[in-house]
């Protein structure tokens, strides 16, 4: 038996879990866990400088990584309350973050005591589950069940509520044992009888695509996807965000397809015969839930871990219950003896030809370095100089939305978007959390000039603890979705889209970090190389053109279309 602090066991909890990082921000509330990481020997503690922001690195840790991203928040009321943006964000995502808050103390609870809030009911919603620690000798207990459901599938958010009184309280724990039991990726797969009828199926196609989703990607299995790709001798495409699911070099690789993907790809999905969903509930941002990007007589096979996301937005010809690996590698054996059809081998020749040639293109249409600066021609330069280790995080917005299935991703996992939650202001904190996670890779961080215009505080966290990502900054000096919207769909009455910036390499420099500019597209180039080898946190403040503009959500607004 040993005797410690309820903040003590929590840390001595955070070893056990074998966790390296800690994001957090201090607080009083907190401040029995704060002393104890002082002590601390495996891990490290990164301070933020808002919880939001600290949050979004935490998601960006766990993505990368695989495994749990930690936040502490150290104070009860306002500090906890700015963790919701996040906790939502990592909850749309499937991320496991396990978010520890400090909390009022036991006797002050329900007496309108300062800086309360009934924390527990605020996080149910957007959390895979909301904890309140009772006792202090429940500590290693409570730590355990938090990261355990985290993990599990589907992975999600989890947040512990910590009262102060508890975690100051000292009393006897027996030990801290390391998880076990925690083997959750595989280990359960469709019926064989199913298994073979999709396989059937698949073998019977013409027109066959894979689309992979999340569950591809989440689990690393594109070694298994492509294997059964290459037997099958068909392509796969990418729903949006998940565009690094497998290495965009390979032959077979479409890119990302529906209302946020490219023609190609979106193609395939609207002429299949039977479509192998895997990993993909088939969502919002794959489908807007029509059959306008979908074959609506295409045969779906669907492949999900949960449930309840199969058929659901979508009727399906077979639902398999199970990971996307072990499917993927059951559906290969069974299908080993299988020789791709003639009909189905000039399907996947036609698309590997019109691939390339929408690679071609897709660079011809970007222009040349000319003035003032197209987006077009921004992603072709960061396409041809940044390396092929390059991860990148993204925001929400238009120029985010047109770079998504416009960047290379050679190395899964590559891609960390907002995903359905649309988030303006995640990219540059997740980036953080991503090269923490990753720091043998290269990690660009994506953003416009509005969501940088939230984020920024963070270049004060990057200089401090040497974190050195590259953060491109689309600087176009306005909301550019809703000015777009007000230009197409509401007579050019603007009214709050236009933002005035500072200059974002000067205020870099403030910081401490790298600053770099490029006014001109001719110094493009030069300019990214540049940031990227400096060896620092570096932001470049990229001019581009303000009246190329883009309007995503047409479909919202047909009811004030011209006609």
């Amino acid at each position: 038996m040993t005797s410690m602090t309820g903040g003590q066991a929590v840390v001595r909890s955070l070893e056990a879990e074998g966790v390296s990082h800690v994001f957090g921000l201090i607080g009083s509330a907190g401040m029995e866990i704060f002393d104890a990481l002082y002590e601390s020997k495996s891990v490290r503690f990164i301070g933020v400088r808002d919880e939001r922001t600290g949050v979004h690195m935490a998601d960006g840790y766990a993505r990368a990584s695989g495994r749990a991203g930690v936040f502490l928040a150290g104070q009860n009321g306002p500090g906890a309350t700015n963790l919701v943006t996040g906790l939502a964000q990592a909850h749309a995502a499937y991320s496991p973050v396990v978010a520890l808050s400090g909390s009022l103390s036991s006797a002050h609870i329900f007496r309108d005591a300062f800086q309360e809030v009934d924390q527990q009911s605020l996080f149910k919603p957007i959390t895979k589950k909301t904890l309140m620690l009772t006792q202090t000798a429940r500590v290693p207990e409570m730590m355990r069940e938090a990261f355990r459901t985290a993990l599990s599938p589907r992975r999600g958010p989890v947040l512990l509520n910590l009262p102060r009184d508890l975690l100051a309280e000292t009393t006897d724990f027996a030990g801290f044992e390391a998880p076990h039991g925690r083997q959750f990726e595989g280990g359960f797969t469709a019926s064989r009888e199913l298994l073979a009828r999709a396989a059937q199926l698949l073998a019977d196609a013409r027109r066959p695509l894979i689309l992979a989703g999340g569950g591809v990607k989440n689990s690393r299995c594109h070694e298994a996807v492509l294997a059964l790709a290459e037997r099958l001798d068909v392509p796969v495409a990418l729903s949006p965000g998940h565009g690094d699911a497998l290495p965009c070099t390979h032959r077979l690789y479409a890119g990302q397809v529906g209302p946020r993907g490219n023609a190609v790809a979106s193609d395939l999905a609207r002429r299949a015969d039977v479509i192998l969903a895997l990993g993909t509930r088939l969502g919002f941002n794959t489908t807007f839930y029509s059959y306008d990007n979908l074959n609506k007589d295409a045969r779906i096979v669907q492949v999900e871990a949960d449930p309840a996301t199969i058929g659901r937005f979508f009727p399906v010809e077979l639902g398999l219950l199970g990971a996307a690996a072990d499917v993927a590698a059951d559906l290969d054996a069974l299908l080993a003896q299988h020789t791709p059809a003639a009909e189905v081998r000039a399907w996947t020749a036609a698309f590997v030809q019109a691939r390339a040639a929408f690679l071609d293109r897709r660079d011809a249409e970007a222009g040349t370095a000319s003035d003032p600066l197209q987006p077009a021609f921004l992603f072709k330069t960061l396409r041809d100089v940044l390396p092929d280790d390059t991860m990148y995080t993204m925001d929400a917005g238009t120029l985010c939305l047109q770079a998504t299935d416009n960047m290379r991703y050679c190395q899964p996992p590559a891609l960390f978007t907002p995903l359905d939650f649309g988030l303006v202001g995640f990219s540059y904190a997740a980036s953080l959390g991503v090269k923490l996670a990753r720091p043998d890779r290269t990690v660009v961080s994506l953003m416009g000039d509005g969501g940088f215009g939230m984020a920024h505080s963070e270049i004060g966290t990057a200089v401090q603890h040497g974190i050195n990502t590259v953060c491109i900054v689309m600087n176009n000096g306005c909301w550019g979705a809703e000015k777009a919207y007000q230009r197409d769909f509401f007579g050019e009455r603007y009214i709050g889209a236009d933002v005035p910036n500072p200059p974002y390499d000067r205020l870099a420099e403030l910081w401490g970090a790298a600053g770099f500019r490029a006014d001109r597209a001719a110094d493009l180039a030069a300019t990214v190389r540049e940031a990227v080898a400096c060896g620092r946190p570096a932001i470049v403040d990229v001019k581009v053109d303000p009246a190329a503009l883009y309007s995503f959500r047409r479909d919202s607004f047909k009811h004030r279309a011209k006609a």
